[in-house]
């Protein structure tokens, strides 16, 4: 019995820490890329409204790699040895974001423009990246030419979530006239977002025979309808939020984008299932070894909560406020 549900669980820590990563600090690396669109007396408050929690939220993506390496060491050395080149980008675009964050409070005012470019860029590079590996992921790591083209869309594509995401919560951090400011960036970036989850979800059947399976023979296709219709409901009601004169609270909708993430992570789970590499190897076929499972299981139970903890007493603590910090 160990043998088949351990596995599970840390599949599931796996997905709610790559989810939650996606989430959080999808956020402030929309906000990163949306430096160069404000003037500058604007970009010291956008950097303020994400100062306290960008620490925090990079912590998922460590727990998430982590238990990867620990739980699935087969599966790690396949994706990473695979990926090698867009995660490198991803962690040299991290690593400009943390340089330039630290180095702009003690720059000049003549060196403070570079050091917000370096941030944007950072940003930029990091999401881009991101959204290669999500792609080449979804594709099995498939180095066809479709995979290749189906990961460059995903690369595009993975940003308009974020700005999306970074523009919502600066409208609900900012003072009036940077949150109208991000209101008109949400509805920019509103279409490119629904048009790229839609090519992605009408691409991504192709990618495997089973997977198109899955979600499109009967009854299957009957118990999984709500994970689309949710998403769409959602994502039109933010249309409505963001277009309408109706007053709606931002918070609600970042929320909303927030289902949709849960959603689009559902659908590919199901996707995914049995499998932990499309095609390639399954979930069980890549666990460790039952004992090494148990022995770490209790060192998630340890730290799981302690981050959920964490990333609660942040959110609650610099919750009000944070804009007038010195970021």
């Amino acid at each position: 019995m160990m043998d088949f549900w351990l596995p599970l669980v840390f599949v599931g820590v796996m997905g709610l820490a790559l989810l939650m990563y996606v989430v959080l600090d999808g956020y402030d690396l929309g906000v990163g890329m949306l430096l160069p669109f404000a003037d500058e007396h604007e970009k010291d408050p956008m950097i303020a409204s994400i100062g306290p929690f960008w620490d925090a939220n990079e912590t998922w993506i460590v727990l998430g790699v982590g238990v990867l390496l620990i739980a699935f060491p087969q599966a790690h050395g396949i994706i990473l040895t695979t990926l090698y080149l867009p995660a490198t980008f991803m962690l040299m675009g991290l690593v400009l974001r943390g340089i330039a964050f630290d180095f702009r409070i003690k720059a000049g005012e003549s060196q403070k423009g570079m050091w917000n470019r370096v941030f944007s860029v950072g940003s930029l590079i990091a999401a881009l990246a991101q959204g290669w590996m999500l792609g080449s992921y979804v594709t099995g790591l498939d180095a066809s030419l479709f995979g290749l083209l189906f990961s460059l869309l995903t690369a595009i594509c993975l940003p308009a979530l974020y700005v999306m995401l970074g523009a919502i919560w600066l409208m609900i951090k900012s003072e009036p006239e940077l949150a109208l400011k991000a209101r008109g960036w949400a509805k920019f970036a509103w279409l490119p977002m629904g048009l790229a989850l839609l090519l992605i979800s009408m691409a991504t059947p192709l990618v495997s025979a089973r997977i198109a399976d899955k979600w499109f023979s009967l009854p299957e296709a009957l118990w999984v309808s709500p994970i689309p219709i949710f998403a769409l409901l959602c994502y039109g009601w933010i249309g409505m939020a963001l277009f309408e004169r109706a007053r709606y609270r931002p918070v609600l909708m970042f929320f909303a984008l927030a289902a949709i993430c849960v959603m689009a992570a559902l659908g590919l789970a199901y996707s995914v299932y049995p499998d932990i590499i499309i095609g390639r190897l399954q979930i069980h076929e890549a666990a460790a070894a039952t004992e090494s499972l148990l022995f770490v299981f209790w060192g998630v139970v340890v730290t799981l909560p302690l981050i959920l903890g964490y990333t609660f007493f942040v959110y609650r603590i610099f919750n009000a406020g944070a804009l007038k910090q010195g970021y």
